[in-house]
Order: C-alpha cells, then structure tokens, then sequence
C-alpha cells in the first residue's frame, strides 16, 4: 500500500530577496509565502516597489541564484531572487580604461616578471 503523499496546502516557502540600487548599497527581504508562490507574488509581497518606484517603470530583469528567470517562475523553498540593475558601461570598455589609467607595467599579468624579460613574460 504506497504512503499518501504530504498535502502541500498550508506549506510555505523562505524566500530571499536582493536588489542593490546602487553599488555597495544592497536592500534584503525575508519573506514567508504559500506554496505555489511566484516571483511577481515575491516583488508585490515585499513592497519593493513602493520604496523604488523606478522598478516599476522599467523592464525588471530578475534571477534566481544567479540564473535568469520570468516573472511568472514557481518559486522553491529557500530561493535567493535577486533584481538586477542595468549596466551603465560595457564591462570590456571599463576594464580597456582601466588598464590604460594603469599602464602596462603595474596591470594583472603584467606586474610580476622575470629579470631581464619583456613586459608580461
């Protein structure tokens, strides 16, 4: 005779929820939802968008432990949603300025090199 399955009616979900508006400044919820819960019912639970109204405005783009995910995803117990930010420079144009502030001499590869050889060897 196969044991009833456990109902899911009453089961709830801890749920983490991120967004960092600005660099070094991170925001974080703890929330307690029912079973089926989705991450718009997350977002509207937490009030996220009472205290960042631009979120609202803009396509929020939002992940789970790093992987991107819809708005309409089922949610799982202990889920970190983390909301993110769009990006103001391109990543390899920032590092291309960085390395010429730096200079070839004090930059990644370039700073340890044997005697005597050329700069990155």
């Amino acid at each position: 005779m196969a044991t009833p399955e456990p109902s899911k009616a009453g089961l709830r979900l801890n749920i983490t929820l991120v967004y960092s508006p600005a660099p070094r400044q991170v925001r974080e919820w703890q929330l307690e939802l029912e079973a089926g819960a989705t991450v718009i019912q997350a977002l509207a639970a937490c009030g996220i968008f009472e205290e960042f109204p631009a979120l609202a405005e803009n396509r929020l783009l939002a992940g789970i432990w790093g992987r991107r995910i819809r708005p309409d995803h089922l949610l799982a117990d202990k889920d970190r949603i983390e909301i993110y930010r769009p990006l103001r420079v391109d990543p390899k144009t920032a590092r291309r300025e960085r390395f010429d502030r730096q200079g070839a001499k004090s930059a990644g590869l370039f700073t340890v090199k044997r005697p005597g050889s050329k700069a990155g060897y």
